[in-house]
């Protein structure tokens, strides 16, 4: 079994009965399917749900005078364990290739790790480069638009320089200018009628000269 990291390492685990180091395996329960049994071996010997890819081999002994026979799938184990370790495993290790084989217990196992252990590695690898890479996220329009898109600032207003006069619009230069009052008017014209008259002239004649005026300014 195979986990993801800087480099493929290599489960190994150590038996309860007599501190054996072996790679992990179990016994198939009664109409079991070999995959299945082996799943259920490898996630209940070491802790770590697996994915199974390719069967890898197996290897023959007896024990008690019985032949054996033990298959392997090369499988991918997630990241962090999800379960604990059955009572008849005292330790799980995680190590490279050449430091697994040192560790496992029989020499029939050290023979199969080592020749198997170089393709599982490689495999790895290239399930690895098979994976879809995510395209970069494309940008929007709208998006690209608000990215460009900026405040303009408000504009201040302008101080004037002390002893300058500001300048009238245009506006205020057409606005027409109010007219003097009457009684100013009037006494404007009576000062101007002074002044041409060299001689003095009675109340009357000023009187219907003002009215003549008067008439005028009104018409």
């Amino acid at each position: 079994m195979v986990r993801d990291g800087a480099r493929a390492l290599f489960a190994i685990v150590q038996r309860s009965k007599d501190d054996a180091w072996v790679l992990p395996r179990g016994k198939l329960k009664r109409d079991e399917n070999p995959v299945t049994g082996a799943r259920r071996e490898v996630i209940e010997e070491t802790g770590h749900r697996v994915k199974v890819h390719e069967y890898f081999g197996a290897i023959t002994y007896r024990a008690r005078g019985r032949p054996k026979v033990v298959q392997f799938w090369r499988m991918q184990a997630e990241a962090e364990p999800s379960h604990d370790l059955m009572a008849d495993i005292s330790a799980v290790e995680w190590l490279p290739l050449k430091a697994a084989v040192r560790r496992l217990s029989y020499p029939l196992e050290k023979l199969f790790l080592r020749n198997t252990g170089r393709q599982a590695a490689a495999r790895r690898k290239q399930d690895a480069a098979a994976k879809p890479r995510k395209s970069p996220r494309k940008e929007t329009k709208k998006s690209a638009a608000a990215k460009g898109k900026t405040k303009k600032p408000k504009e201040k207003p302008r101080a004037h320089a002390p002893g300058k006069v500001r300048r009238k619009s245009k506006a205020n230069r057409a606005a027409p200018k109010r007219s003097a009052p009457i009684s100013a008017t009037v006494a404007q014209a009576e000062r101007a009628i002074a002044s041409m008259i060299a001689k003095p002239v009675t109340a009357a004649k000023r009187k219907s000269i003002l009215q003549r005026i008067l008439g005028r300014l009104a018409g």
